[in-house]
């Protein structure tokens, strides 16, 4: 096979067992890879109603036909398995070094089922694996671990691993590679510590051999040059601010979560502003493999009580653990990122669970013997402090390590969590962007961006303004941005640069250019239309495996705060998110019952039935 390696590696933590077993190529080219390989795998092979952390679960890795190759910012990997966030699926994505190594080994995808007896890391080589002692890792930081299997394993080696916080089942925990790249969403880290996995060492130097190697240099080279050229007349934003940079648009727009989603503009936006970040804490860019954007941060903070290097914070992070929580120290919220990255922990889940606590304790609920201290808004030390005993599960952070969602029910007052399928929403109020509010609460996955992002065609104007305060049409926008990222995450690329540099968004958002570099690569002959409808096949594959693990509409929804409170300032004031409506709509679209179950008609189409 060309692009794709036609091998999965299979890991047996209870037995021990490792084997290799063939990637068909038609499940190959009808799911690409990544997330769509990973969706077959587990609703051919998983019980959707297993305890999430019992042994029956599985954890997969799976890499994309353009992870490891050249193509522009091919270096992302998928990590999948049932969450103990939502108790839905989870495909956690991850640039950086590791995915492009871990292709070197000559493995498309690793599947781990059971759990181990004892800690254990698996080594990846040269279409060869074991399982190594690590009970010496156990409670180190993902840093510590890091430098640690770097130096026991010789040669080019690339390391994913878990802190103390998936060691200690944090239901958001998170998988760093890289040290700073994290899987980091619904709690893939702590599905790896239930199964006494420390890490995953890659070392590999087997190239991906390509279909068409001159064609696919010339198709790589069209691409990189205009983008080149574009960005010499005009820098991407992302390039000189990282992501961070979104504060300004978010605050203008009246979409900046602020005060636990009580306001959509925070006064004191600028003190954590992406511009801020580069002037007072930026030591260089970072880029993944094959990426010409950099939009990564290496940042180093001196301030007393908040000093730490490492990388970040992204605009997510500023969101949840800024405005969210009222605070304007930036040293403060670079810190408690740090201590995410370290520790292995979400930083979107861990601010949004703080500021769920700010929100209970200023309405009295949560009291100061609770909690071990006060918890005022804009608290900065209780930010850092919080995040630490979160990740070690010590005091309060017991409780805030269930999330925000069981924190407030706990108090009878569940609403107060800002969540779809009880994982957190990212950094874009539902109610100024009313595409955003259906992607939320369709995704899979959960309250997330990244599994379809209207953030693009609502607040950017790509491919061109729409109206983000109006609901009507909403639904098919949705939908097809959302099998667009099928595509783009089954293929192994990043969002960022296929969403303006790989598709036709004119056309119906169709993935033009993905579809030249596939072809290319892999000599799969796919049409538009097949590479289009792998897409949809996988999104729909995804709400299968929801409907078998008990999900339907009930479950597709938006706390009322989106729904029934008006924003009280900023340019979006007096909008509530029109979910139910948008959301009749997109089951008709999708060919999904009233209730959100996929029709006989629209299975038998993608061959699901």
């Amino acid at each position: 096979m060309y692009g794709w390696r036609g091998k999965l590696l299979r890991v047996n933590l209870s037995t021990g067992e490792i084997a290799v077993a063939p990637l068909d190529p038609k499940v190959a080219k009808d799911y690409i890879g990544g997330r769509g390989l990973g969706i077959y795998l587990m609703n051919k092979e998983m019980d959707a109603c297993c305890d999430p952390f019992s042994p029956e679960n599985m954890l997969i890795m799976a890499t994309g036909p353009l992870t490891g190759t050249k193509a522009p910012t091919g270096a992302r990997y998928m990590v999948m398995t049932k969450s103990p966030l939502t108790g839905a699926i989870t495909c956690s994505n991850a640039g950086g070094k590791f995915p492009a190594a871990f292709k070197q080994t000559g493995f498309d995808a690793v599947i781990f089922t059971g759990k181990s007896e004892k800690p254990v890391f698996l080594v990846m080589e040269n279409e060869t694996a074991r399982l190594e002692p690590a009970d010496h890792l156990w409670g180190k930081t993902t840093h510590e671990t890091t430098d640690a299997l770097l130096t026991q394993i010789h040669g080019n080696a690339k390391v994913a691993c878990i802190g103390p916080a998936g060691e200690n089942r944090v239901l958001f925990a998170s998988i760093m590679n890289d040290k700073d790249r994290a899987a980091g969403r619904s709690g893939v880290g702590a599905v790896m510590g239930s199964k006494n996995l420390k890490a995953v060492v890659v070392n590999g130097n087997l190239p991906v051999t390509l279909a068409d190697e001159e064609g696919f240099k010339a198709v790589t080279k069209k691409f990189s040059d205009t983008f080149r050229k574009a960005a010499k007349e005009n820098p991407p934003a992302l390039r000189l601010h990282g992501t961070a940079v979104t504060v300004m648009a978010t605050q203008n727009y009246g979409v900046l979560p602020t005060k636990n989603w009580q306001q959509g503009s925070f006064d004191n936006w600028e003190k954590i502003h992406g511009e801020t970040l580069t002037k007072k804490y930026l030591v260089s860019n970072s880029a993944c493999f094959s990426c010409p954007i950099g939009c990564g941060r290496k940042t180093k903070v001196d301030e007393p009580g908040f000093e730490g290097q490492g990388e970040g914070p992204e605009y997510e992070t500023v969101y949840a653990m800024g405005s969210n929580c009222m605070i304007d120290n930036l040293a403060a919220v670079t810190k408690a990122n740090y201590l995410c990255n370290e520790y292995g922990m979400d930083t979107i889940t861990m601010g949004a669970t703080i500021a769920c606590a700010m929100e209970l304790y200023d309405l009295g609920l949560l009291t100061k013997e609770r909690v071990g201290r006060t918890l005022e808004w804009g608290d900065a030390q209780a930010l850092v402090e919080l995040t630490r005993l979160t990740a070690l599960r010590q005091g309060f952070g017991e409780t805030l390590a269930q999330g925000s969602f069981r924190l407030a029910e706990q108090f009878g007052r569940p609403e107060l969590s800002m969540v779809s399928k009880k994982q957190e929403f990212p950094g874009y109020d539902p109610r100024g962007s009313q595409g955003m509010g259906l992607a939320y609460a369709t995704s899979p996955i959960g309250g997330s961006h990244m599994r379809g992002d209207p953030a693009y065609f609502e607040l950017l104007g790509v491919p061109k303004v729409i109206d983000r305060l109006e609901w009507k049409g909403k639904a098919n926008l949705v939908k097809r941005w959302q099998d667009f990222f099928c595509v783009i995450d089954a293929a192994g690329l990043c969002v960022f640069y296929s969403v303006r540099n790989l598709s036709n968004l004119e056309l119906e958002i169709l993935p033009t250019g993905i579809l030249e570099l596939i072809n290319a690569a892999t000599g799969a002959a796919y049409s538009l239309e097949e590479l289009a409808l792998a897409g949809e096949r996988i999104s729909n594959a995804e709400r299968q495996f929801l409907v078998r693990a008990g999900f339907d509409r009930k479950d597709d929804s938006l706390p009322p705060r989106m729904t029934k409170e008006p924003l009280p300032d900023g340019s979006a004031k007096g909008s509530v998110c029109h979910l139910e409506e948008m959301l009749d709509d997109y089951y008709v679209l999708r060919g999904w019952s009233d209730n959100g179950i996929p029709g006989p008609e629209k299975l038998a189409e993608l061959g699901l039935a």
